[in-house]
């Protein structure tokens, strides 16, 4: 049975007046509101997610103690990566909440699990006074915002697609996915601040815990912002109409086997591009470039405001010229690009290099701003949040949370400071194929159940 629709907006209107809940009755709320809130609710998230990687080198010094830098540097990142492997069953485990009892649910336990993780970061005690034990609790403390990681950007995703108009729906998704990359901006902002203000005496002996208890007072505001959200109307009346499955990762492998590997394969670039492009270059312009840690974290911080002003002229590329030649023209420019910005990031000189990894973060954007609309367009109302989740977390586990570690030990292992450049190509070129294989999605209402 239908369920009854009172006072609501059409999918095309961005105003109208929300109704009381009750039984059969469809809540919505202006599209404009779900989008603010899925952004603050995200650059929180990856704020605290981020963070980690631009205090790499800090960490390393001060919980993988070791006489060689680049093992120290190894360590650390090794832990970088364990966070992406507990995102896959972070994302089943939030995909089952966020298909079953709704988005808003999922979403909010997300961020309260990440702000609660980064802080406790901040008040670990060091390896000089708990030894391993002290690298061991900073190995699960990152696994929780992993885990945490694994829900927040696929039920924004879901969250704001199933609320935006048809016909604006890449420009919406678009400009959550620039939460991702204002939330790292932030990272850098604060990493660069603390670089600049205090003496490297000072970060070592207690500057370095801020950057991780600024997440308490940003998260709580974040999650007060998300907690106001009604659940969407697609969630909603699948609810209504007991069209929720029992077991949603079930179901997704059902029904939706090859469109995962499709996800997953799309993914590659914006997740080993985009952390070669921004974790990992702040790293590579200090120990292969020569340049300081505030001309990295500055060139990091430019990048990343380019690729924030790239996301949703993207996004609206998409909604005007459809996803898939979007999708496969930027997958392409970024592994035919990748070889001469990394060339010039190795370089001494400052503004050139800064240019390199601009390109590269503009053309991942390019990718990451029309990949999450049509990821929700391949998927059905009961499975969204799961399929987009468990397909992106494959990407993010395998190519993403490894680059900086791949990068790094290329490096090492072939004394080839462009080594990295290969991998990044890898990840371009999986995109690439996996974009000519698309069906076009551009215009059409989500699938139901």
């Amino acid at each position: 049975m239908e369920p009854t629709v009172n006072n609501v907006i059409s999918p095309g209107s961005d105003t109208g007046t929300a109704v009381l809940p009750g039984p059969g009755r469809i809540v919505r709320q202006k599209p404009g509101k779900t989008l603010t809130a899925a952004i603050c609710g995200t650059v929180v998230e990856y704020y605290d997610f981020g963070i980690y990687g631009y205090m790499a080198t800090m960490l390393g010094a001060l919980f993988f103690v070791s006489s060689d830098p680049n093992a120290e540097l190894l360590g650390t990142f090794a832990t970088f990566a364990v966070a992406f492997f507990l995102r896959l069953p972070g994302g089943v485990f939030f995909g089952h909440m966020g298909d079953r009892y709704g988005r808003k649910r999922a979403l909010s336990w997300t961020i309260l699990l990440m702000v609660l993780s980064t802080v406790l970061i901040g008040v670990l005690p060091t390896h000089v006074t708990l030894g391993i034990w002290a690298t061991v609790l900073l190995v699960l403390t990152r696994s929780l915002q992993g885990f945490a990681a694994g829900g927040e950007l696929s039920g924004a995703n879901a969250f704001v697609a199933e609320s935006a108009p048809a016909h604006r729906r890449a420009t919406f998704t678009s400009m959550v996915n620039t939460g991702t990359y204002l939330g790292s901006i932030v990272a850098s902002l604060v990493a660069l601040a603390v670089n600049s203000w205090f003496s490297a005496e000072t970060i070592t002996d207690w500057a370095w815990r801020l950057p991780f208890l600024l997440s308490l007072p940003i998260g709580v505001v974040g999650l007060w912002i998300r907690s106001r959200l009604e659940d969407t109307p697609e969630f909603q009346r699948t609810q209504h109409n007991g069209e929720t499955a029992d077991l949603p990762i079930k179901e997704l492998f059902r029904t939706s086997g090859t469109t995962i590997v499709k996800i997953a394969c799309l993914g590659a670039v914006i997740t080993g591009g985009y952390y070669l492009s921004s974790v990992y270059a702040a790293t590579y312009l200090q120990t292969v470039g020569g340049h300081s840690p505030r001309t990295a974290f500055l060139s990091t911080s430019l990048a990343l405001v380019v690729g924030c002003l790239c996301m949703p002229i993207s996004g609206m590329l998409s909604d005007r010229f459809g996803r898939k030649p979007v999708l496969a023209i930027g997958s392409a420019a970024s592994g035919v690009a990748a070889y001469p910005m990394f060339a010039l990031m190795a370089q001494e000189a400052v503004w050139p290099a800064i240019t390199a990894q601009c390109v590269l973060m503009a053309l991942v954007s390019l990718v990451n701003g029309s990949a999450f609309t049509t990821f929700a367009e391949m998927l059905k109302t009961s499975v969204r949040y799961s399929g987009i989740a468990f397909g992106n977390n494959i990407s993010n586990s395998l190519l993403g949370g490894t680059a900086p570690f791949i990068a790094t030990w290329l490096i090492t292992v072939s004394g080839n400071n462009l080594s990295p450049t290969f991998y990044f190509i890898f990840c371009a070129a999986v995109s690439t194929v996996a974009a000519l294989t698309l069906r076009e999605t551009k215009g059409i209402d989500l699938p139901h159940d």
